[in-house]
């Protein structure tokens, strides 16, 4: 049965013609495939949050649905383009670690796309969402097995691990994974993993911004007040009430974080 549904998450923004050219690629190879935009709003270069963003993503689709993530500073590299099969899902993506925290969820296997055939005739240095991740998607949607696009491979890259390192005893370092539209700061603390702070105290520390209020609501804290916050990523979350915390400390995707718990 062919994949006809297709995500597509960028960092290319809706003022270009960029997102719209993919889209009418897909449309001139497969067009009964349906396209669904996740975001195009990625900061520009991050990787790390491109992985965040279709690790929140991709679970709530049905199986099969093909995912594009075009985050991609090193377009024109030698970075290969790839193809992955992760939870029942394909993933299209340039090999820079996008996929990272699909890997962590989920039994996968990697293919490099080298297959020409699969990809636009004239392949620019600057656009493979148009020439090379675009078409790929559509041919996978209109029913080309993965294993005609290239191999397999071992050696793709997983730049970064989705978990905090531990610094000492009660003591870790983390990151912010993304900046949400309101100002939060999205931190790489799984309450799975760090649930305690529900009940002991804490010290989350943001540049030199401490903070030891955790609060159930956006409201429990007075406006402009920052505090911590369990987000519906189910990650632990620097917020104000009303207000970018982001703003307030001066702080972006893949800034530093630390907590302490007493």
């Amino acid at each position: 049965m062919a994949n006809r549904l297709i995500t597509f998450t960028t960092d290319f923004g809706l003022s270009d013609h960029f997102v719209g050219v993919m889209k009418g690629v897909v449309a001139g190879i497969a067009p009964a495939a349906r396209v669904i935009d996740i975001s195009h709003e990625v900061t520009p270069y991050h990787v790390t949050e491109a992985a965040f963003v279709i690790a929140e993503a991709w679970p709530y689709f049905p199986k099969r649905t093909i995912h594009v993530v075009v985050v991609d500073p090193g377009v024109g590299s030698a970075r290969r383009p790839i193809l992955a099969e992760a939870g029942g899902h394909f993933f299209i993506a340039p090999d820079n670690g996008a996929l990272s925290m699909v890997f962590d969820a989920a039994p996968h296997k990697v293919r490099v796309i080298s297959n020409s055939k699969l990809m636009r005739r004239d392949i620019s240095r600057t656009f493979h969402g148009r020439d090379v991740f675009a078409p790929a998607a559509a041919h996978l949607a209109k029913g080309t097995k993965p294993a005609s696009f290239g191999k397999l491979i071992q050696d793709y890259v997983r730049t970064w691990g989705a978990r905090p390192s531990q610094r000492g005893p009660d003591s870790w370092r983390g990151t912010v994974l993304k900046v949400d539209r309101f100002g939060n700061l999205i931190t790489n603390f799984a309450v799975a993993e760090f649930g305690s702070i529900k009940t002991r105290p804490f010290e989350m520390r943001s540049g030199t911004q401490r903070i030891h209020r955790l609060a159930l609501t956006y409201t429990d804290a007075a406006v402009g007040e920052l505090f911590v916050i369990v987000g519906s990523s189910g990650y632990l979350e620097i917020a104000a009430n009303q207000k970018p915390a982001a703003s307030l400390l001066s702080s972006s995707a893949g800034a530093p974080v630390e907590l302490d718990l007493y």
